[in-house]
């Protein structure tokens, strides 16, 4: 029977597609279909260009409720305000996943072709109902995603990063190389960044711990943030820069802007891909070279991850103190084992000891997260290194968790402890004029 004759039948449209089951996804979508066709009919399209989006999205509800009504549509109150409120979001929104990007409790959304969507909270994934018409329907949002920052995406250049207006990050890949259709990761972001105090209630670090970063920060001393995907490594970097002072000349360089500093005087760098012809692409090296030329007081690089080490690396030991950057590892030496590699990937040449001692002399401090399995984000180690034995770099841990157990719950516990002894810079922060108490290093405070 055709959608029109089922309209006119006047029988609800969900007794005859599914009785006693709920919407029918196929009949629902035809009628989604036939309406959205009626509002482009009747929309000025010379007028609404230029219209604020809450006067947008009040002329296209009337219009919608005027056609809904006016085809006879047997809906009831609720499945009505459901397919008005489906259309906008398609037409001003993203479709399906509109809600899930204004959820503030969402940290990721991960789309696995039309049919499947995660979400996570709480550092848990969790599966949805919500589901896109066809992979047509899918690659409609993502055209609308990339085109909005001038990017384009297509079977020859199936990859893009993009952001969402609001600061959210996205990764895009589709077919021939995502097999199971279009896929889009979206990592979200805060519209207020956590603070201090949020990170020391939700037990990722201890207040001990955190004076300690605080007084590294302040005296200037170079940090490595190191961590797995969505350990908290950017949530850590922002709460840290909190403490350099107004007065410092920050630039910050990355390759998708995510960093939210609060100072007045920041520079902000963000790499650039080349175009189709494969020409014009700015990379992080490219940047973190044109920053020495800017006078900077401090460079913060969002994620290591190629030849910029060396230039980075470089930076911190020839008149760049306080640097900070993060960089996907599983541990401290790992950071370390990584970042030589990295370094290697450029134009320099270095000995496998010249380059460890660079490392040794611009790296001084590594903070160790990780994301634990019941969603729990953690700082793991607080090291500091001390130098070089021999060929090998010196890594000693301030501050450390250690896991105990999983409780009933799930829940991880483990405790927080020091090395009841006093760190190598210490000296180094107390004759910049900062003072700490000894006893923090005894810490020893479990927690679940």
């Amino acid at each position: 029977m055709k959608l029109s004759t089922r309209l006119k039948s006047g029988k609800s449209w969900l007794e005859q597609a599914s009785p006693n089951t709920g919407l029918d996804r196929n009949t629902y979508n035809s009628i989604k279909s036939m309406v959205h066709f009626r509002l482009v009919e009747q929309l000025d399209l010379s007028t609404i260009t230029n219209m604020q989006r809450d006067a947008l999205a009040f002329s296209v509800r009337e219009s919608l409720e005027a056609i809904t009504a006016a085809e006879k549509v047997p809906l009831n109150h609720r499945e009505r305000a459901i397919l008005i409120s489906d259309l906008i979001n398609e037409i001003l929104g993203l479709g399906p996943i509109e809600s899930l990007v204004n959820d503030p409790d969402i940290q990721d959304i991960l789309i696995n072709g039309p049919d499947q969507v995660y979400i996570e909270k709480s550092g848990i994934l969790k599966n949805t109902a919500i589901q896109f018409r066809d992979a047509d329907h899918l690659m409609q949002i993502i055209d609308k995603i990339v085109s909005s920052v001038g990017r384009r995406i297509d079977e020859s250049s199936p990859m893009v990063d993009a952001r969402l207006p609001d600061g959210s990050r996205v990764n895009v890949i589709i077919p021939p190389l995502a097999l199971n259709g279009p896929v889009i990761s979206i990592r979200k972001f805060r519209e207020t960044p956590l603070s201090e105090d949020d990170l020391i209630d939700s037990l990722a670090l201890t207040s001990e711990m955190l004076s300690f970063l605080k007084a590294v920060v302040h005296t200037k001393l170079n940090i490595l943030i190191s961590g797995g995907t969505g350990s908290g490594k950017t949530t850590l970097l922002n709460v840290l820069s909190n403490y350099i002072p107004a007065s410092e000349r920050i630039i910050t360089i990355e390759d998708s802007a995510e960093l939210q500093l609060v100072q007045p005087h920041v520079v902000r760098l963000e790499s650039r891909p080349p175009n189709i012809e494969g020409k014009g692409g700015i990379t992080l090296t490219d940047l973190v070279k044109n920053s020495l030329r800017m006078r900077p007081d401090r460079i913060i690089v969002g994620e290591a991850r190629g030849a910029e080490v060396m230039d980075m690396l470089q930076a911190m030991n020839t008149g760049h103190p306080g640097s900070m950057s993060t960089i996907h590892a599983n541990s401290p030496s790992d950071a370390l084992s990584r970042m030589e590699v990295m370094s290697s990937m450029g134009t320099s040449f270095f000995s496998e000891r010249a380059l460890r001692g660079l490392l040794a002399s611009a790296i001084n401090i590594i903070v160790q997260l990780a994301r634990l399995p019941d969603g729990k984000r953690r700082v793991i180690s607080i090291s500091e290194i001390h130098g070089m034995k021999g060929d090998d770099i010196i890594v000693r841990p301030v501050f450390i968790f250690s896991q105990k157990g999983v409780d009933d719950d799930g829940r991880i516990y483990g405790s927080f402890t020091g090395i009841a002894e006093e760190p190598f810079f210490l000296e180094h922060i107390r004759t910049h004029g900062m003072e700490l108490d000894s006893s923090i290093f005894s810490l020893d405070k479990e927690v679940c």
